[in-house]
C-alpha cells in the first residue's frame, strides 16, 4: 500500500481553509498515485477547538464541512481519504461529541473510528468534551488492515507513566484483531525532548507487534501550542523509511511494501528545535490573529534581543518595530547596543526617552511616596511607563506588541504587571534564561546578529542604580536548576535540596513562585517549549495558603 503523508498546518474554525489546504494536497499527492491519503486528528476543525464545541453551530459546520470532503474525494475516486474531525454520538448519555476519525473513498464514508482514551493532563482537557469510544477495531482497506488510532490512543505504553492512566491499550487490541498497518492520526504538541519520546514509542509499538506505525501528525502554530509535525513510518526493525521535516508542512509518498531497511531516527539539536518552535508558533500566531507587523521594547538586554532577532525570522525585518526607551537610570551601552541590533536585524528602530515622563509620575506622586530613595514603587513606574507606550504605539500602529520576559522571571515574579508584561503574546514566557543565552548563540551561528555586548554584559532591568539581576536572584544556572525540578518536575523543596541546592535558596525560590501567581494568570499567553509551561497545561490557585 501506498500511503501520502498529508503533514499540514490547519486554523481552528478555518472549515473552508481547512478543507482547501487537504484539497491542495490530494491535488500534489495524486501524482504519485498513493492508495490513501492520511490527514491529521480533528483535521477540519483544526486543533484544539476548545469550548467551540459547546457551540452546536460550530459542529454543524463541521458536518458541513465533512461533506466538502466527500465532495473533493469524488475528485480522487481511487484515493482513500483519513482525516479527523468531529462527530456527534447517538449514545443517550454523556457529551454528545466523538473525537472521530472518517475513512472515505469516492465521496462515500467507509468507516468512521473514535478515539478511545481522552487525555485530561497538561494542556489536554478532552474528557470535558467528548465521549471515548467504546469499539476497537481494525478497517480492510485495499488489501491491509488498518488498525487507526487518535493520538492519545497509542500513548499508554507503561515506560511513560508513573502508573497506568487508562485501562485499555488500544494499540494492543488492534494488533490482536488482526491489524497490518497501524495508523495514527495526530495532533501532538512540541515541547523539547518530546520528538525522542514519540519515536520510541511508535518503535515500541512496531516493533513488539511486528506491524509498521504510521503517524500523521499537525504542524504550526495554534494560540501558546506549536505542533512539529515529524511524521512518518516506523518499520517493524525499528527504522524510519519516511521521516517529515520538523515545523514545515510536508506531503509525502510511503510505500509500504519498500518500507523496510529505513533510516536510523537521530534526535534534532534540542536549541535550534526550540528556536524553531518559537518561530512558527509567532508566525502562527500573528498570521491567524489577523495582524501584520508586530512591536517589541528594546532594552538593551538579551531577552528582548532574542525576541526581536525570532520576530525578524517569523514575520521579515520590515514587519518588525523594535522601540528603546532610556530612563536616568538606562546606561549609555544600553541605547546603543539596542539600535546596533535594530541594524544587524533590519527592523524599524525608534528612540523615544522617559526621563521626563518618569519625572511628572513621581512629581504628582510625591506626597503620597515614602522617600526620595528609588524603591519598587518607583522602579515599577517606569516599567509602566515604557509599557503605556509601546500598548499606544501599537494602539496606534495596529502592531502586535510582543512581551519579552522569559521563564525565570515570570517563575519568581521578577516582572510588572503593567509594564514589561504588557503584550499580545510572550515568545519567551517558557524559555528559561540559561536557554535564552543559548538560543542568542544560535542566533549568532552564522554571523553576529545579537551583539556580543548584549549576551556578555550582566543583566539588569536599569531601573535604579547599579541594578543587577544577581541583586534579588540567585545566579540564573542556579535558578533554573531549582525551576526545573520544582516546575517541570513537580519536586518538592526537601527534594531539590537534596540534590546539592542550597536549602535557603530552594526555599526562596519555592515560595516566589508561589505567590507569584496572581502575576502569572494576567501575562499574555505565552509559546509552550517545554514540558510544563506556566498557561493552561499549569493550573494553580491563587487565594490559597500551602506550604510543599
Amino acid at each position: 500500500m501506498r500511503i501520502a503523508l498529508c503533514q499540514l498546518n490547519p486554523t481552528v474554525g478555518d472549515f473552508q481553509g481547512n478543507v482547501a489546504l487537504m484539497d491542495n494536497a490530494l491535488a500534489r499527492a495524486s501524482e504519485e498515485h498513493p492508495d490513501l491519503a492520511v490527514f491529521p486528528e480533528l483535521f477540519i476543525t483544526g486543533y484544539p477547538p476548545q469550548d467551540l464545541l459547546e457551540k452546536p453551530w460550530f459542529i454543524d459546520q463541521a458536518k458541513r464541512a465533512l461533506s466538502s470532503v466527500s465532495a473533493t474525494s469524488r475528485k480522487y475516486p481511487e484515493i482513500g481519504i483519513l482525516t479527523g474531525t468531529v462527530t456527534r454520538s447517538d449514545r443517550p448519555s454523556g457529551k454528545g461529541l466523538r473525537n472521530s476519525a472518517i475513512l472515505l473513498r469516492d465521496g462515500k464514508v467507509l468507516a468512521t473510528v473514535h478515539k478511545s482514551l481522552l487525555p485530561t493532563y497538561d494542556v489536554f482537557d478532552e474528557a470535558r468534551y467528548f465521549d471515548p469510544g467504546e469499539e476497537i477495531r481494525p478497517i480492510p482497506f485495499n488489501g491491509e488492515v488498518l488498525g487507526i488510532s487518535i493520538c492519545e490512543d497509542a500513548w499508554n505504553d507503561p515506560s511513560l507513566w508513573h502508573r497506568p492512566i487508562y485501562v485499555r491499550d488500544p494499540i494492543a487490541e488492534l494488533a490482536e484483531k488482526g491489524a497490518t498497518v497501524f495508523v495514527n492520526i495526530s495532533a501532538s504538541p512540541f515541547h523539547a525532548g518530546k520528538a525522542e519520546i514519540r519515536y520510541h514509542l511508535f518503535a515500541r509499538h512496531a516493533v513488539r507487534h511486528g506491524i509498521p506505525f504510521v503517524v500523521v501528525n499537525q504542524v504550526g502554530g495554534n494560540d501558546e501550542l506549536v505542533f512539529d509535525g515529524r511524521s512518518g513510518c516506523v518499520s517493524p526493525d525499528g527504522t524510519l523509511p519516511a521521516y517529515l521535516p520538523a515545523f514545515d508542512e510536508s506531503v509525502r509518498i510511503v510505500d509500504l511494501a519498500r518500507a523496510a531497511n529505513g533510516q536510523s531516527f537521530v534526535p534534532d539539536d534540542e536549541i535550534e528545535s526550540i528556536g524553531r518552535a518559537l518561530v512558527v508558533g509567532l508566525r502562527d500566531y500573528v498570521r491567524k490573529c489577523g495582524f501584520q507587523k508586530v512591536a517589541v521594547g528594546l532594552s538593551g538586554g538579551i531577552d528582548s534581543a532574542v525576541v526581536a532577532a525570532l520576530a525578524a525570522e517569523a514575520v521579515g525585518p520590515s514587519n518588525v518595530f523594535g522601540v528603546t526607551m532610556p530612563s536616568p537610570y538606562s546606561s549609555t551601552g544600553s541605547s546603543e547596543d539596542s539600535r546596533v541590533l535594530a541594524e544587524n536585524l533590519g527592523i524599524g528602530f525608534a528612540v523615544i526617552p522617559i526621563s521626563d515622563i518618569y519625572q511628572s509620575y513621581l512629581d504628582e506622586l510625591q506626597p503620597y511616596l515614602s522617600g526620595p530613595e528609588v524603591g519598587v514603587t518607583e522602579e515599577n513606574v517606569q516599567a509602566r511607563v515604557r509599557g503605556n507606550i509601546l500598548m499606544a504605539l501599537s494602539n496606534e500602529s495596529g502592531h502586535l506588541l510582543l512581551s519579552t520576559g522569559n521563564k525565570s522571571e515570570l517563575a519568581v515574579g521578577y516582572c510588572t504587571l503593567y509594564g514589561d508584561m504588557s503584550g499580545g503574546l510572550g515568545v519567551i514566557s517558557d524559555v528559561p534564561k540559561t536557554t535564552v543565552y543559548a538560543l542568542a548563540e544560535h542566533l549568532n551561528r552564522d554571523s553576529e546578529i545579537i551583539p556580543r555586548a548584549i549576551i556578555e554584559k550582566q543583566p539588569s532591568a536599569e531601573l535604579r542604580p547599579n541594578q543587577s539581576d544577581q541583586d534579588t536572584l540567585p545566579p540564573y544556572d542556579v535558578l533554573d536548576g531549582i525551576l526545573d525540578l520544582y516546575v517541570d518536575g513537580g519536586a518538592s523543596p526537601d527534594e531539590i535540596v537534596s540534590q546539592g541546592f542550597a536549602a535557603e535558596t530552594v526555599n526562596w525560590v519555592t515560595r516566589a513562585v508561589n505567590r507569584n501567581e496572581y502575576k502569572r494568570r494576567q501575562a499574555a499567553p505565552g509559546l509552550k517549549v517545554t514540558s510544563k509551561a506556566f498557561g493552561s497545561g499549569r493550573r494553580m490557585p491563587i487565594a490559597a495558603r500551602y506550604e510543599p
